[in-house]
């Protein structure tokens, strides 16, 4: 949670490549399902350590995954070979869109949450020039790719 909360990444040993601060927790030959469930995990624990309202006394949290409503459920999914796929589903229609006209677009809640997922889910990805990802990632919500 700490690496989560600073936000960094570890530096490469090339200036090429880019490793998520994550990216050593599961070994270098882990598979996609492991890469899954750990980040299952650090969802689950977000949510339960951050979803709860501190006492009156204290600072007001804003965190997107403590600040979503109960009734959202993520799923983390690896349907291909170098695939990972978060889902949000549940998501009630006043909390996670907005109408503009007749389109429904999503809302900075659901999005700012979709964006703390694809961060938590690139913390074990990697890239460079010389180096391909070592999964491609996708956040959807409602059949709708929020974080591609």
């Amino acid at each position: 949670m700490l690496d989560r909360i600073l936000g960094q990444s570890r530096p490469a040993l090339s200036s090429d490549r880019c490793y998520g601060s994550r990216h050593d927790r599961v070994g270098r030959h882990a598979g996609l399902s492991r890469l899954a469930e750990m980040i299952r995990t650090d969802i689950a624990v977000a949510r339960a350590c951050f979803s709860s309202p501190g006492a009156l006394d204290e600072l007001a949290t804003t965190d997107p995954i403590g600040n979503m409503p109960p009734e959202v459920e993520i799923d983390v999914d690896t349907p291909h070979d170098a695939e990972i796929v978060v889902t949000i589903s549940g998501v009630p229609a006043a909390w996670g869109w907005q109408r503009d006209g007749d389109i429904a677009v999503v809302s900075p809640a659901l999005q700012s949450l979709a964006d703390e997922l694809a961060a938590m889910m690139n913390a074990y990805n990697h890239r460079g020039a010389d180096i391909s990802a070592r999964f491609h990632g996708r956040i959807r919500a409602d059949g709708t790719t929020l974080v591609w």
